[in-house]
């Protein structure tokens, strides 16, 4: 290297290289004088090294002495130097002194010097799962998970690395995202966060309170409201946290880059003046918006300390989504609504209102559990508490498939539905009479069927009426009744729907098994009608999987086995629609794929997982096992194969998961209508030992 003497003032800030460098000269009287001449000798050294290249990471982080060195060799940089600096967000360089707001410096290169920025985008949702995937040592991340790590760190690169290295079991997490929990909030990122807070002025951090404590994105007013501040002032406030990078505008409304910054934010307001925010935020946007968005409006009178609003709340949300026929949501909201602990008044109300819409939902275990909380607390008069045993037995019976404890639960509610309403009891009865349990006499569904049928004509009720005459309709066509078919002619316009939906799905579940596939079709097609007019998850899934039924069974097997893995899929908390999806693929791989290995698993899966007899999955998926064992010369194998589920349809409650001597025997109800209680010299209900010879596929009553 050439060095010229004025490298020498370098000597004492850079010893490694004191041995190279000229003799040091003597010290300047004015200390400004001294650091200019440290300046323009870093320069020379700069330029000494001839071709090379200058590379200056996260230029947001540099001290004034850097960018002091920095904007020296940018306003006159030395021949044959290439220059790259790299920055993060708002601090990034721009080419002129308006555009560099925050910057250390702007640039200003001479005319001839050749300039390229490269503005980087976040990461997309893909990129985002790509880096994840990269991280943690996986070949892809599932997209559901993806998608929320971009929601938390914004596409970030670095906040991303930051979040996946502190997770405490982020490969876990990666691999199934049901009830994921937040991820943790790095120190580093909250640093980086809280450091440009503290930037902010009053109003400003007034203003980005209030977008933490709303949460989605606002437009100003509404988060002029929270802040307690005018029009004029949250728009200046919003351009200084704008300025510092805290929020970004989008559509006219302002938020967060990323989620975990607004945690940051969130955690950095005082915990006294949180219930102050969310009570604010709870009565602007019962002011400023519609629809209103209830359950936002509910969560913050929840942190507010104002169960009682919120509860009042999730009720209407819940109320408003039934209306819609959105039985999902409804089910959700009835739930949270339960849990924010209600007046003994309102839990009996919502308790009634969740058991009937619940019905329609895929619901998991929380419902039946909120139900007998409901019911324990035996608060309720004879018609609700009917009413809400009835709708619990038959979720049990439907989707959890815990056919004799259902059973048990309607028989139960009877005598209080006697006492009220004679079309609920003769409903509650025709449910009954419908066969569902492996191995019961089919003189018993007879005999129950004929209660209902005396109870009817006293049923006024237009609604209770068709529901009673469906599920008559349905027993008969389960049991193999020839005159099934002219109960279902007989069936009254009035049913449409929900209950359309779900009668003529049983109803083409009953035909596929008794070889009738030209009615199964139309049965199937009218379901499929009542269906589409309501989003009720467990009908969708129950005229679903009817559908691939009966699909095989006539042999319209084109993309059936795609559709059959998405419902083995998606079915796996309720028993048997995830037992009749792992038939199908079974089956087919069996008959198209020829996988006889992969087949006889799934089949036997089929036979672990349905709950109750629907008349196809235990004998199809047996006797498809002894064809795979016979064929490969194991006849042992293949006599176990077909005793198991001869076994499992003899015995009902060892079907049902319970042992016999923990079961109480059902009680048979007095033909008289009006009676509430059994009768004293009543017989017994049959017990599991008595072994019937008809196995009737299961309905969804």
């Amino acid at each position: 290297m050439d060095l010229t003497p004025l490298t020498g003032a370098l000597r004492g800030l850079l010893p490694d290289l004191a041995d190279l460098l000229p003799p040091a000269p003597p010290p300047p009287d004015d200390p400004r004088a001294g650091r200019h001449r440290v300046l323009r000798a870093l320069r020379a050294l700069t330029a000494s090294l001839g071709r090379a290249v200058l590379v200056v990471e996260d230029l947001q982080w540099a001290d004034e002495s850097t960018c002091a060195f920095l904007r020296t060799v940018v306003s006159d940089p030395p021949p044959h130097l290439g220059l790259v600096l790299t920055a993060r967000s708002h601090t990034a360089p721009h080419t002129d002194a308006e555009g560099g707001d925050g910057l250390p410096f702007p640039l200003r290169p001479p005319a001839q010097v050749t300039v390229a920025e490269v503005h980087l985008l976040p990461l997309s949702v893909a990129e985002t799962g790509a880096l994840a995937a990269g991280l943690l040592g996986v070949r892809a991340v599932p997209e559901e998970f993806a998608d929320r790590l971009h929601r938390w760190t914004g596409g970030l690169p670095y906040v991303v690395e930051e979040v996946l290295r502190r997770w405490p079991d982020p490969t876990a997490c990666s691999t199934g995202t049901a009830g994921m929990p937040e991820p943790p909030l790095p120190a580093s990122v909250r640093r980086v966060v809280v450091e440009r807070l503290r930037r902010l002025p009053s109003d400003a951090w007034q203003v980005v309170a209030a977008a933490a404590v709303l949460g989605d994105p606002a437009p100003v007013h509404l988060l002029g409201a929270v802040a307690g501040l005018g029009e004029r002032e949250t728009r200046s406030a919003l351009a200084a946290a704008l300025k510092e990078g805290v929020v970004a505008a989008a559509g006219g409304t302002y938020a967060f880059p990323y989620e975990l910054a607004r945690r940051a934010t969130y955690e950095a307001v005082a915990e006294p003046e949180r219930p102050v925010l969310h009570l604010r935020a709870a009565r602007a946007l019962t002011r400023h918006t519609g629809p209103l968005p209830l359950v936002r409006i509910a969560g913050h009178h929840r942190s507010a300390g104002h169960h009682t609003h919120a509860v009042r709340c999730l009720e209407a949300a819940a109320d408003r989504a039934a209306a819609g026929g959105d039985a999902g949501t409804a089910t959700d909201r009835y739930l949270d609504a339960l849990r924010g602990g209600p007046s003994a008044v309102v839990r009996d109300r919502l308790a009634l209102k969740l058991a009937r819409v619940a019905l329609n939902a895929r619901t998991g275990p929380q419902v039946p559990a909120a139900l007998r909380q409901v019911l324990d607390q035996h608060s309720l008069g004879p018609g609700p508490s009917g009413e809400i045993r009835l709708l619990l037995g038959l979720l049990l019976r439907n989707q959890s498939g815990s056919g004799l404890e259902a059973l048990e639960e309607i028989a139960r509610a009877v005598p209080d539905l006697l006492a009220v309403s004679t079309g609920q009891a003769a409903r509650a009865l025709s449910i009954i009479a419908i066969p569902s349990l492996k191995g019961w006499p089919i003189g018993e569904h007879r005999r129950l069927l004929a209660e209902a049928d005396r109870l009817l004509p006293r049923v006024d009720e237009e609604e209770l009426r068709s529901a009673v005459l469906a599920n008559r309709a349905t027993a008969l066509a389960l049991m193999g009744d020839p005159s099934a078919w002219q109960a279902v002619a007989d069936l009254p316009a009035a049913i449409t729907g929900e209950g359309a939906a779900r009668v003529h799905a049983n109803l083409a579940g009953a035909a596929t098994a008794l070889g009738h596939p030209e009615r199964a079709r139309a049965f199937q097609a009218r379901a499929w009608e009542a269906v589409r007019t309501n989003h009720a998850p467990y009908l969708e899934a129950f005229v679903e999987t009817t559908d691939m039924l009966a699909a095989f069974t006539s042999g319209r097997w084109k993309g059936l086995l795609e559709r059959a893995e998405r419902a083995e899929a998606q079915y796996r908390n309720v028993p048997d629609f995830h037992a009749e999806a792992l038939l199908v693929c079974g089956l087919l791989r069996l008959h198209t794929k020829g996988q006889t290995d992969v087949a006889r698993r799934l089949l036997e899966r089929a036979v672990r997982t349905t709950a109750l007899d629907t008349g196809i999955v235990l004998t199809s998926a047996a006797a498809a096992a002894v064809r795979i064992h016979l064929a490969a010369d194991r006849p042992a194998q293949a006599v176990q194969a077909m005793e198991g589920p001869c076994t499992r349809c003899a015995a009902p409650e060892r079907g049902c998961g319970r042992r016999p001597s923990h079961r109480p025997p059902f009680r048979r109800w007095s033909g008289t209508a009006g009676t509430r209680r059994p009768t004293g010299s009543s017989r017994s209900w049959p017990r599991a030992s008595r072994t019937g010879t008809h196995r009737p596929p299961g309905p969804r009553c």
